[in-house]
């Protein structure tokens, strides 16, 4: 079972099954925030190159800054669909996303039954935030393999931007 670290001296447990690159993405289906309460698929094979963000809460410092970033630099990227899962409620990620002037990505909640934290293996165990998604970057192929990920190991650091974005590129 793989563990990341919350402020570096609380050690959390991750549940669920881990996905590594060259594994197939598992398809699940989230729920996103606009359209308010529209199923979205992520994983699987699709006409796009899927970067898949995962982040605990947008209503916290660095999920906030790595959204707006993704928003920007990421959301640029032609034939990439950029989108942002996290636990927050689709209310509150769409009151998130008009205030942040969030456009250019799909903000999707995975509240209903964690099938996408299960699947990708990003639901925190244990810890003070027990219930809610670790720190991920996924890219997603064409062919519905994952050719990158980063498991950002402490739950408060951002990922790795540049690699992430150069990763979506050389999947296109």
């Amino acid at each position: 079972m793989a563990t990341v670290t919350f402020k570096q001296d609380t050690v959390c447990n991750l549940a669920g099954n881990e996905i590594n690159c060259g594994d197939m993405a598992p398809e699940v289906t989230v729920v996103n925030c606009n359209p308010m309460l529209q199923n979205e698929v992520v994983g699987g094979a699709q006409e796009n190159v899927q970067l898949v963000v995962v982040v605990p809460s947008l209503d916290t410092p660095v999920c906030d800054a790595e959204t707006r970033r993704f928003n920007v630099d990421a959301a640029a990227l032609e034939g990439v669909t950029v989108t942002t899962v996290s636990m927050d409620l689709p209310f509150a990620a769409a009151k998130f996303c008009s205030t942040a002037g969030i456009e250019n990505l799909k903000v999707c909640s995975d509240f209903r039954n964690k099938d996408f934290s299960n699947a990708y293996g990003m639901l925190l165990a244990d810890g003070p935030l027990a219930g809610v998604t670790a720190r991920a970057i996924f890219v997603i192929a064409r062919d519905g393999k994952v050719s990158y990920k980063e498991l950002v190991s402490e739950i408060t650091a951002e990922p790795d931007y540049s690699a992430a974005i150069e990763a979506a590129k050389a999947a296109l």
